[in-house]
């Protein structure tokens, strides 16, 4: 009788309940929101699912679209044409940029016109159940239209290819007929600076470089200050340093003052000191924070008062939730889920800056936060928002050991430690593993058995080691092979002599090596994976570290670790090689011989 009244009032939860996609509990929450919506933003049950429940877009607008009879658009954007493209992008661009800006708002794409009937233009759209695609139609000035459902990982291909090769600020400064320059002969007059600032394009320039930034999937941008009046802009993309930008005849001073001037928590005038900042921008419909880092940096000259930037990209799009999308295979993913789905009990990612710890962190949070827990995370600084999580605000007023401190009076069931720093941070996390809270945490250690290493000579006591932690997982980042240019190996006995394992280990693999084309700027590589190594904390492995004298003795706990299935760094790095993702040499050059 419920699911018939169902059926009648809410078409899209009946079906979705009945293919076991949400459970009740969730459907009576859900319309709740629903019903308290009806007089603002009017949202109907699927918008609602995916907006406050976090459920994956193209699983439920999938459903929504054979419900109402979407079509769906089952395109890979990737495989059209330049001259499709083409199209698709004039016809968004030419209308003005108000309604390029409510296109992408509302993440619709003018397709193509019908094939049969000329005049009918087809709209694809992320959800096509959005109330402004009649306004946009009219807009556009068509009378006749169809909505066919896009996937929004399709979606999100079609805009790095259409928008990513138009930047306004590039534009800005090649139409711009006064050249950027700004330059001073003794020390920094500082009205003078701001008067060239101001009339210069440098504004365009640092605007320029944020956005392609976010367009080209860079992880950071480096304003690095040359002798000489230059200055040079790098890119970090795939884990490598590229120029981007040299800006020349224009003091360093000066480019700095620009990035600090457009970034909240900087003061301009300040160059001795280390500074923190953040910039957030809307950037093709998307709201992406920028985490910048200035440090003082000593110059072959001394009028000059040089400072390094480093500006991080924080693209919440990046976020992996889903765990399966993190890349760990076989007993590293078995070890892991086993972990993490522990009531109690600690979870340590180790590995260098940058080997993507936190978003493995962030996705094991996803599968074990729901509104039953009280989850809190202190880290400094805060990176991504996670939705259910109560993030801590580290200042001035609250430092991070202030934080640590506080933790355990405020109730926690979860609780994120960004990284173990000392021995005071490291055993206030390793008490809340010991009195029933799950806690994650990272450290930076070259491998597993060494992170066991780094806590005792912190002064962590053996037994504290040995039976508060779960797991440690050792990671890092490697870039995978360019799909468009990958080259089939044909002598494999030459490649493989660098790997120490026998031909038989490779016998049925094909393996590929990088060439390099235009998709992949010249370095065979495009994109990046990770690769782990897991220690799970056995019984075998708890009472090798109980047993520590002096020191832990690192080799037998590797030793155990093989004998439990634990695969080392590179090891499972060869895995995907085997797996024709990877090269031999980039597996090498990211690992340790054990």
């Amino acid at each position: 009788m419920i699911e018939t009244q169902l059926e009648l009032t809410d078409k899209i939860g009946y079906l979705l309940l009945k293919k076991g996609i949400i459970d009740h509990k969730i459907l009576e929450q859900a319309l709740k929101i629903k019903e308290s919506d009806q007089t603002k933003l009017k949202r109907n049950l699927a918008q609602i699912l995916v907006d406050e429940f976090g459920f994956d877009h193209d699983i439920i607008f999938r459903e929504v679209a054979v419900l109402y009879a979407f079509k769906e658009l089952n395109i890979h954007p990737e495989d059209l044409p330049e001259e499709r493209l083409n199209e698709i992008k004039n016809f968004m661009t030419k209308q003005g940029e108000e309604v390029k800006k409510m296109l992408l708002q509302h993440r619709v794409i003018p397709f193509k016109y019908d094939d049969k009937i000329r005049d009918k233009l087809i709209l694809a759209a992320v959800d096509p159940t959005d109330r402004n695609i009649a306004k946009i139609a009219y807009t556009l000035n068509v009378k006749k239209y169809e909505i066919n459902y896009l996937r929004k990982k399709d979606y999100d291909k079609f805009i790095n290819l259409i928008i990513s090769s138009e930047n306004e600020f590039l534009r800005m400064i090649q139409e711009s007929a006064e050249e950027i320059q700004v330059t001073q002969e003794e020390t920094v007059d500082e009205e003078q600076l701001d008067a060239e600032i101001n009339k210069s394009a440098l504004i365009n320039l640092i605007e320029a470089a944020l956005v392609e930034g976010v367009r080209k999937g860079v992880s950071d941008v480096h304003l690095i200050p040359k002798s000489g009046n230059k200055t040079e802009i790098h890119f970090r993309l795939d884990g490598k340093l590229m120029l981007w930008h040299t800006q020349e005849n224009t003091m360093p001073e000066a480019v700095m003052a620009v990035v600090k001037d457009r970034s909240k928590g900087m003061d301009r005038f300040e160059r001795e000191k280390a500074q923190d900042g953040f910039i957030q921008r809307e950037i093709d419909g998307h709201i992406i924070r920028f985490r910048v880092s200035v440090l003082p940096t000593v110059g072959t000259e001394l009028k000059n008062k040089f400072e390094s930037v480093v500006i991080r990209i924080l693209d919440d799009r990046k976020v992996i939730r889903d765990l399966g999308k993190l890349g760990l295979t076989g007993y590293a993913n078995s070890a892991f889920v086993k972990a993490i789905n522990q009531p109690q009990g600690m979870i340590i990612l180790t590995g260098p800056t940058g080997s993507g710890k936190s978003t493995t962190l962030i996705a094991a949070l996803y599968q074990v936060i729901n509104p039953t827990k009280n989850v809190l995370t202190v880290e400094d600084p805060v990176e991504y928002v996670i939705e259910g999580a109560r993030q801590l605000k580290i200042g001035h007023k609250m430092n991070f050991e202030q934080a640590i401190r506080s933790i355990l009076r405020h109730d926690p069931d979860i609780v994120l430690v960004g990284e173990m720093r000392d021995k005071e941070t490291a055993e206030t996390a390793i008490k809340l593993a010991n009195t029933g809270h799950l806690t994650f945490s990272t450290l930076h250690t070259n491998d597993a058995p060494s992170a066991v290493a780094r806590l005792f000579k912190m002064g962590v006591e053996p037994f504290l080691i040995a039976y508060a932690i779960n797991i440690i997982v050792a990671q890092r980042l490697i870039r995978k092979l360019c799909v468009n240019c990958k080259k089939k190996v044909l002598n494999i006995e030459d490649h493989i002599a660098a790997t120490g394992l026998g031909l038989k280990d490779w016998t049925g693999h094909e393996i590929y090596e990088p060439v390099g084309c235009d998709k992949c700027n010249n370095t065979g590589y495009k994109g990046r994976m990770a690769i782990h190594e897991a220690l799970y904390f056995t019984k075998e492995i708890r009472r090798i570290i109980v047993r520590s004298g002096e020191e832990v003795d690192e080799e037998a706990i590797r030793e155990q670790a093989r004998k439990d299935g634990t695969a080392s760094l590179r090891d499972s790095g060869f895995e995907k090689v085997k797996m024709g993702l990877t090269s031999i040499q980039e597996v090498i050059g990211a690992t340790m011989e054990d």
